[in-house]
């Protein structure tokens, strides 16, 4: 069983910083995604996608990880860009 940890980036829609900084356990799916005959959703049979974990800090969810015996590896941050322009560029 894999699995990826990454850190949860702030939320776009909002100005707010809760659950930023929280670290996310997803598992991989072992099998490739299949579109539904019926409605062409692509999709799978292992429930297991479905699951997230968070934990506050990295180490505790690579301890879960150790523990429990799954293969999981670290997903980097992107690095936070700031684009600098003044309000009359909108206008251009």
């Amino acid at each position: 069983m894999a699995a990826r940890i990454f850190q949860r980036a702030k939320n776009a829609m909002q100005s707010g910083r809760a659950r930023a900084g929280e670290w996310v356990l997803e598992f991989e799916s072992a099998r490739a995604r299949r579109p539904d005959p019926l409605t062409g959703w692509s999709g799978g049979a292992e429930t297991q996608e479905q699951v997230r974990l968070t934990f506050p800090t990295l180490e505790a969810a690579l301890g879960y990880a150790m523990r429990e015996g799954i293969d999981a590896h670290i997903v980097p941050a992107a690095p936070a860009s700031l684009k600098l322009q003044a309000y009359a560029d909108n206008f251009r």
